[in-house]
């Protein structure tokens, strides 16, 4: 399945087994990944030699349609795909009319050189593959293309020089997205008037830091 207008060149078109993963799995996963995935398959390779794009922090973005037998969770599934594998990849999860686009910000194991760290996921909700708003334009260079296709996902304006810098802004949007649910929580948890407005005093200034973060 491809959703994006690339050049053949970038075609890939092999399916991988599920089994392929069995040594990165424990049971439950291998359990999940029966039931809900019907297949996987790696369809594209962007890469300098597939696209004539530069690159310098990225070497390849991998793209995998997942076709799933029924509509479940896969984060951790798809977690476990991304840390075997060293390079950016952009999940298309697809269940009858619907896809759902995910990828993850991550970076190399320091001792396991053919593994990767995870560091946040971007994803969309599931939507009609007729009115997908997401594309992916190879243009600039593999991490133009990349932050370009990251920030349509995520639903983001700003700018950066460089993938580096892309990657410590996200992070740090996502500690403060993971504050400001604390702290509305503990807002509403709070029974003290003077408390409440405590923490309401710290909920506004995470809140107004996240909007900078988002906007300049």
């Amino acid at each position: 399945m491809s959703i994006f207008q690339l050049p053949k060149e970038t075609i890939y078109g092999r399916v991988i087994p599920k089994n392929a993963f069995d040594q990165f799995t424990n049971s439950k996963q291998k359990k999940t990944l029966s039931t809900l995935v019907k297949r996987i398959t790696w369809t594209h390779k962007l890469s300098t030699e597939t696209t004539n794009l530069p690159s310098t922090e990225i070497k390849e973005i991998q793209i995998f349609s997942v076709e799933l037998k029924t509509k479940g969770d896969l984060t951790k599934i798809l977690e476990m795909i991304d840390r075997s594998i060293p390079y950016q990849i952009i999940f298309i999860q697809s269940f009858e009319t619907q896809i759902k686009i995910s990828t993850a910000l991550k970076h190399l194991h320091p001792s396991k050189l053919n593994q990767a760290i995870v560091d946040a996921t971007l994803s969309t909700d599931w939507i009609e593959k007729e009115t997908n708003p997401i594309d992916l334009v190879l243009k600039g260079s593999l991490e133009q293309t990349y932050i370009s296709f990251c920030h349509q996902v995520a639903g983001r304006k700003y700018s950066v020089k460089d993938y580096a810098e892309f990657v410590s802004r996200e992070l740090k949007i996502k500690e403060l997205e993971s504050r400001i649910k604390r702290l509305k929580g503990r807002v509403s948890a709070a029974k003290q008037f003077n408390e409440k407005v405590a923490l309401n005093m710290e909920l506004n200034g995470v809140v107004g830091e996240l909007a900078v973060l988002l906007e300049c």
